[in-house]
């Protein structure tokens, strides 16, 4: 019988004494689509880790096609066959296209001269397999998320990938550039290429992939065929537990007036946005990547130039800069998570009071840490971060855990208006669960809340008003009975709406 292409054997792996991998058996086949799926926390990210090179296990095997091997760094999986595309591109963005695909493998002629015409002439060819509009000396700057995935595919099959990892391929792309994707994953399929899919969409698991694996608390607890477990069944072997109406019940009532925008301008990016938030309102902005919808968030944060009107209770609220539109009472939990979101060197602590740390400064300079301890012990509590040493770095809590203190620092001064952009982007079902709770007691509390969202599932089943965009302007708004993915696609294309056909 022929061996499978990669193999794990009571894989393990421990930090500081505490398994995050516990004894692992698994094995990835040439020809197949293999799911990796868990819930933040559960070891998936650790298990990639150990596959392309990145971590040691503690103890067990890893085989490629029936024959023992160990990965001294990511340089020694790439030349067994082993390649990851990363959720946060590993890309230099001042480089080109064909700098990033062969950095630190460069092409040479004799002499050790780089052969910078065989790097162009061999970075095409890998483009054009892919069918990627991307030019082999275009800056990684100036490419979009979906250009930059491939990219990131190009640099695998330079190095004659025969597993491909891809850990959580669509947080950044639109739909039509999904289903490119799965066009692509199915071609490299079809040439024999293993592929290990991890995701949070147990949709999309269960459409592309062949087989699946779940992982919980660092073991594996189930494996099927794909067309023997359904997504409600890959939620319940994830979480321990049947996930009952993941949305919480919307507020019937809501109160007076507390943001209010007119007439809000940003050149190239949105003209003339007006609109209104109410207290205990969740208004939702839906539209397609690049409608403006996060631009207007950074515009209210005074992150952005812009013109027009912003009040909050009355008062001007229009901000030159972040620290200032926190002053006037708003919060933002952006999009790039990583970029400017949290600092994953900083401590968990640290991180939560960054915002707010003119609360816990008893003396110009100086900290009061029992106090920033002592809040972010509530914060924990409250949020459900799984973190004992809340002075630990940010970089050592799962993505989940990440994101709800990223939430926790944006709630820490105690804003009037919460604006969240992506709040769930590459979280799992159940912490997308607790996270859509917290949104909903915020507004309960008084808070008007914004937020902005590609999930249509997401906008239909947390706001009371969805406002969608379209080429920068607000193409219509919608609520009640009309608030369907159908009306909001509309809209956000430019279609004749539906609403009374």
């Amino acid at each position: 019988m022929t061996p499978p292409l990669f193999r794990v054997r009571r894989l393990r792996k421990e930090f500081a004494g505490n398994a995050v991998l516990r004894d692992v058996d698994a094995e990835i086949r040439r020809g197949e689509i293999l799911g990796l799926i868990g819930e933040n926390g559960a070891g998936k990210s650790t298990f990639m880790k150990i596959l392309a090179g990145i971590y040691e296990p503690t103890s067990g095997t890893l085989e490629i096609e029936g024959r023992p091997i160990t990965f001294d760094s990511p340089s020694d999986a790439r030349r067994s066959g082993v390649s990851i595309v990363p959720q946060e591109f590993n890309l230099a963005k001042d480089l080109s296209v064909e700098e990033n695909v062969f950095l630190g493998a460069e092409l040479l002629k004799p002499g050790r001269v780089l052969d910078r015409t065989g790097m162009r002439v061999r970075t095409a060819q890998l483009l054009a397999e892919l069918g990627a509009n991307v030019h082999p000396q275009d800056r990684i700057e100036g490419l979009s998320a979906a250009q930059k995935q491939l990219v990131e595919v190009s640099k695998a099959l330079a190095f004659d990938a025969s597993l491909l990892i891809l850990d959580e391929p669509t947080t950044m792309l639109t739909r039509r550039e999904i289903d490119r994707l799965f066009a692509l994953m199915r071609s490299l399929k079809a040439r024999g290429m293993a592929l290990v899919y991890v995701s949070h969409k147990l949709a999309e698991v269960k459409a592309i992939c062949d087989r699946v694996i779940v992982l919980k608390d660092g073991e594996l607890v189930r494996e099927a065929p794909i067309a023997e477990i359904e997504p409600p069944e890959m939620a319940r072997a994830m979480v321990g537990r049947e996930l009952r109406e993941i949305f919480p019940p919307k507020r019937k009532a809501v109160g007076p007036l507390v943001l209010e925008v007119k007439g809000l301008s940003s050149p190239g990016a949105f003209t003339d946005v007006s609109f209104t938030v109410r207290q205990g309102e969740i208004l939702g902005f839906a539209g397609l990547v690049g409608a403006g919808r996060t631009q207007i968030a950074e515009a209210l944060m005074g992150l952005r130039p812009s013109s027009g009107v912003v009040r909050v209770g009355g008062k001007n609220a229009k901000a030159r800069n972040a620290e200032q539109a926190v002053r006037r009472g708003f919060g933002y939990l952006s999009e790039d998570r990583q970029g400017s979101g949290i600092l994953t060197g900083f401590g968990i602590a640290e991180n939560i009071t960054l915002v707010s740390l003119r609360d816990y400064s008893s003396l110009p300079f100086v900290i009061d840490r029992n106090k920033e301890l002592a809040k972010a012990r509530t914060w924990r509590d409250r949020f459900g971060i799984k973190a004992g040493n809340l002075m630990s770095p940010l970089e050592s809590l799962s993505g989940g855990n990440q994101q709800k203190v990223f939430l926790a620092k944006t709630l820490d001064p105690g804003p009037r208006v919460v604006i969240v952009d992506e709040p769930t982007r590459g979280v799992d079902v159940a912490a997308k669960q607790e996270i859509y709770r917290f949104l909903a007691e915020l507004a309960e509390k008084g808070a008007a809340v914004v937020l902005i969202s590609s999930e249509l599932e997401e906008i239909i089943g947390m706001c009371d008003r969805v406002l969608v965009m379209r080429e920068g302007r607000i193409a219509g708004e919608l609520e009640g009975r009309a608030l369907e993915e159908r009306e909001i696609m509309y809209m956000a294309t430019g279609l004749p709406t539906g609403t009374n056909s």
